[in-house]
């Protein structure tokens, strides 16, 4: 006889779980459904964020331009140190070969007893001249012997520098490939950021900037002040890069960052001033009152010191700015300045 069994029920517990269950997944449908989308960032937001990225990179550059300095002095001094070890070591092969040659002297003139040959010797005054030649012929060989010595010594030490500053370069040659990299990685996230804008607020972001780009122009040409001597021409120079892009790591002529272009203009005058931003910001007498600033000083931004321009008269500057831009005169309240250099 078949057998026939109830189905087993579900426990009260699991049609709760099951019940709660249900419920939540209807109430994230609902609230998924009645939910905004997330609003695009506005064009002043995208701007902001894009200034941001873009004074990160310029941190970023500065870093890169001091390794990369030190990467082209390392290598000048590691040149001139193995110039010298190989100077060093033919003057050792020669001190060398004069010291093999007196000792085969030696050998050949000094195989007999003194005693011995002054008997045997025809000639008495020949061989005390010739063992007067053979003290004097000591005493040479023994400087010989001082001064190979000294030579390999001196080589030992070169040759130590020589390795310690590869070893430098090549750390230096790491780190240049690191900051080359973080700049690039900002420039690429401030990209994107663009890249969301559309034309009409590309556009207008364009004009506001040149709307203040002529505003700058006209109140630093209308100062009336011009700097005079290297200063002057430094200066100078600068003015006649109006217009020239920024590039990251460029010094000039056709495209510069920063303290490139400080640099570079004051090349141009025949006077060398160092190559970063922070350098550059001891290279003078330092000016903390903006009121007493003069055209042509230069003039140093941010607590970090990544920012270098010249000052323009009529609270403006003259600088190349970031990365999308060019070298252009903008208002020293745009950044937190820090204080002048007078060169």
């Amino acid at each position: 006889m078949a057998s026939h069994r109830r189905p087993k029920q579900p426990s009260r517990t699991r049609v709760t779980v099951l019940t709660t269950a249900a419920a939540a997944a209807v109430a994230l449908s609902a609230n998924a459904a009645n939910a905004a989308p997330s609003e695009k960032p506005s064009k002043d937001e995208v701007k902001a964020k894009v200034d941001t990225l873009y004074e990160e990179a310029e941190q970023a550059t500065e870093k890169y331009n001091g390794a990369k300095e030190k990467q082209e002095k390392l290598q000048k001094e590691i040149s001139t140190i193995q110039d010298n070890v190989a100077r060093g070591q033919e003057e050792l092969n020669e001190l060398r070969d004069g010291l093999g040659s007196m000792a085969s002297a030696q050998y050949r003139t000094g195989g007999i007893d003194p005693s011995v040959a002054l008997f045997l010797s025809s000639d008495p005054d020949d061989y005390l001249d010739k063992a007067s030649a053979m003290d004097q012929l000591s005493t040479q060989q023994v400087d010989a012997l001082k001064k190979v010595q000294e030579k390999q010594r001196l080589l030992a030490q070169q040759r130590e520098e020589a390795s310690d500053k590869l070893k430098d370069l090549a750390s230096t040659r790491t780190e240049l490939g690191k900051k080359k990299k973080e700049v690039q990685g900002k420039l690429g996230e401030a990209q994107k950021l663009l890249n969301t804008l559309t034309a009409a607020e590309k556009a207008a972001l364009d004009a506001e900037q040149e709307r203040a780009n002529r505003t700058s122009e006209r109140s630093a040409l209308s100062s009336g002040k011009a700097a005079s001597g290297r200063v002057g021409s430094a200066y100078a120079a600068a003015q006649s890069k109006i217009g020239s892009p920024y590039v990251y790591g460029a010094s000039g002529p056709s495209s510069f960052d920063c303290s490139g272009l400080t640099s570079w203009a004051y090349a141009q005058a025949g006077v060398s001033i160092p190559r970063t931003s922070q350098a550059q910001a001891n290279a003078g007498t330092r000016i903390y009152s903006q009121s007493d600033l003069q055209v042509g000083d230069l003039v140093i931004f941010y607590a970090d010191q990544h920012h270098v321009g010249f000052y323009a008269g009529n609270g403006q500057v003259l600088h190349a700015p970031r990365t999308g831009t060019v070298v252009r005169y903008e208002s020293i309240n745009n950044m937190p300045y820090q204080f002048g250099v007078r060169i």
